[in-house]
């Protein structure tokens, strides 16, 4: 429609021209991070290779110290003998000789770290006696070292607002008229693009319209200059550490170096950093080398004390490590899945509510499901099987949920999510229920999670909440309405292993949202087999409560079954009530210290 607009009108009409002299600052002094950041994106060398090279040029005498954090030059450099060791290489020459002849700008005032000076050219040097990549390196020192004390690139910049058919359209043109610092360092210069001479009013005719469309594309890999501007910002190492820390990872195979000097992540690294973010996600952020340089820099100007920062980061890292070590079998299963066969020989189950694809069931011990996308782990029961179930999305985290069925006659069958099962979401869920299994640290441990019949979500079908009947005769438990074990419907309780029959002639009984008036336990509905139900004139239809209700109380039968949670304390306690075993959470104070020790509050 605003192509037809345009088109029908068939010309521009000029609305505004605005003409405006600008200009490009020159470049402040070179510290080691600009050094790296160029030699990697414009000169292809590693910073590491980067660094050798360097350190070789300053031992030559060819260069100033190459570690060093400032960009600004002290007030006592002397700049026109810096400039005349320049003097006689022709590749700079006149630009050199201009700037003696004409005066030196003064350079910008950088950063001064009270380290050491930019690095700058200390005396004249060829090819021949570099080498190729000392050369290059060379040459960018001596030309960023020129363009300092050259003057601004300035430019007109001129803007053309046109209409035509209701729409307004923009055009930007550049003409430079001083080319000063760009000159010695053409690969900052600003490009040109000339505009004709319009003025307000003026009409252009419309001979083609065109409509492009496009579309947004994800991020690229990180490229070396890119990740050394990031562990600047972030803290991550210094001048004279972060092209160490790029080597490590490059030669402990966490990345690879592509084309563009960018780094791909290997499926080594993505493991690791995984697992890192199963066990302590701090270990993955910059925030625990951050604070820490940040620690060193206060006992450096005297505001912290030296002693009581080694000892409180010791502490730290103690408490770290032991929590690691605690947790490494998820680093451990993370490992397997993705470099064993078991990877291979799993079978697509059920979607992830991450990313929506399949995961991968993992039959062998300790039975799992394994996200290749995510390349999460999510443990299940063990001994028993597992399948869909009826593909029903968690509210919580849209997790398919799955169903857990143990093994023989009398055995339970469950559903459950897979992320809440292995990250029950609700906090004090051990204490609520009690027939969790916890590690010494607080957590779910593996083989044990919360399952549908644990969970106290409000709305779910599938919770404690809306399928749970009434409380367990034997424990602190709740009876819960096994969904699938038509036609032998029975009520399991998710605590211990009472198993309640209930009528076996009827198509279907479920729950209702009503509540018996005299013990307060959820009314059920029965829908009886017209040839064997017990209601008078051919009647199937009857709701009432198990506990009250003389009809149905008359057709239950308690019994015993295999249940996956282990009753402790007692016996099967037939006929002691409920009394008896209440309040069996963890035993000892409910409040623990926070095992990772955080570095957020450092």
């Amino acid at each position: 429609m605003f192509q037809k607009m345009v088109a029908s009108d068939g010309t521009l009409k000029v609305a505004d021209v605005s003409v405006k002299e600008e200009c490009k600052t020159r470049p402040s002094g070179l510290n080691t991070v600009n050094m790296l950041k160029v030699a990697s994106s414009a000169l292809g060398i590693g910073p590491q290779t980067a660094m050798h090279l360097a350190e070789r040029l300053y031992t030559q005498g060819f260069i100033s110290y190459p570690r060093t954090e400032s960009t600004a030059y002290p007030a006592s450099f002397d700049f026109q003998g810096a400039l005349a060791v320049l003097l006689h290489n022709p590749l700079w020459s006149n630009d050199v000789r201009t700037l003696l002849d004409a005066g030196f700008v003064k350079p910008r005032q950088g950063h001064d770290a009270g380290d050491h000076p930019p690095i700058t050219p200390m005396r004249s040097a060829t090819e021949e006696a570099l080498g190729t990549d000392a050369w290059r390196l060379y040459q960018y020192i001596c030309q960023h070292f020129i363009g300092t004390v050259s003057p601004d690139c300035r430019y007109t910049r001129t803007a053309i607002e046109f209409t035509s058919g209701g729409e307004t359209f923009h055009c930007v043109g550049y003409r430079v008229t001083h080319k000063g610092f760009t000159s010695i360092m053409p690969w900052l210069a600003v490009s040109e693009n000339s505009l004709p001479a319009f003025k307000k009013g003026d009409s252009v005719s419309i001979h083609k319209v065109d409509i492009y469309e496009g579309s947004t594309t994800p991020p690229d890999y990180l490229s070396e200059s890119e990740l050394i501007s990031l562990m600047e910002k972030h803290g991550i190492g210094t001048d004279a550490s972060i092209s160490v820390h790029i080597n490590n990872i490059c030669e402990r195979s966490y990345v690879q170096v592509n084309s563009g000097r960018r780094l791909v992540p290997t499926p080594l690294g993505t493991t690791l950093i995984r697992g890192y973010q199963c066990i302590d996600a701090d270990l993955c952020l910059p925030d625990i080398r951050s604070f820490i340089e940040q620690q060193i820099t206060l006992i450096a100007k005297g505001k912290a004390d030296h002693l009581q920062v080694v000892q409180h980061v010791i502490q730290q890292f103690i408490k770290k490590y032991a929590y690691f070590v605690k947790k490494i079998e998820n680093m451990d299963a993370l490992f397997e899945a993705q470099f064993s066969p078991l990877a291979d020989s799993g079978r697509l189950l059920s979607k992830c509510g991450k990313c929506g694809r399949y995961m991968k069931y993992i039959s062998t011990q300790p039975t799992r499901l394994y996200c290749i996308t995510c390349e999460d782990v999510y443990y299940l029961p063990q001994n028993g099987s597992i399948k869909l179930y009826k593909e029903i999305i968690c509210p919580l985290d849209g997790f398919e949920l799955l169903l857990f069925s143990m093994v023989g006659p009398d055995a339970k069958s469950f559903p459950l999510c897979p992320f809440c099962y292995s990250s029950p979401p609700f906090e004090g869920i051990d204490k609520l229920f009690g027939a969790l299994k916890i590690d010494d640290t607080g957590k779910v441990a593996k083989g044990a999670g919360m399952p549908c019949s644990l969970c106290p979500h409000p709305t779910c079908k599938q919770s404690m909440i809306t399928q749970g009947v009434c409380a367990c005769p034997e424990c602190s438990g709740t009876l819960i309405l096994d969904p699938v074990s038509a036609p032998k419907w029975r009520l399991y309780c998710n605590m211990c292993n009472c198993i309640v029959l209930l009528p076996h002639a009827a198509h279907r009984i479920t729950t209702t949202d009503k509540k018996c008036l005299a013990c307060e336990s959820t009314i059920i509905e029965v829908d009886f087999n017209k040839k064997t139900t017990p209601l008078r004139d051919g009647a199937t239809l009857h709701e009432g409560c198990i506990l009250c209700d003389d009809l149905l109380h008359s057709l239950i039968e308690m019994k015993h079954g295999k249940s996956f949670f282990m009753r402790r304390g007692r016996g099967r306690g037939r006929g002691r009530g409920r009394g008896s075993s209440r309040g069996r959470g963890r035993q000892g104070n409910s409040r623990y210290d926070d095992p990772k020790m955080s570095f957020r509050d450092f």
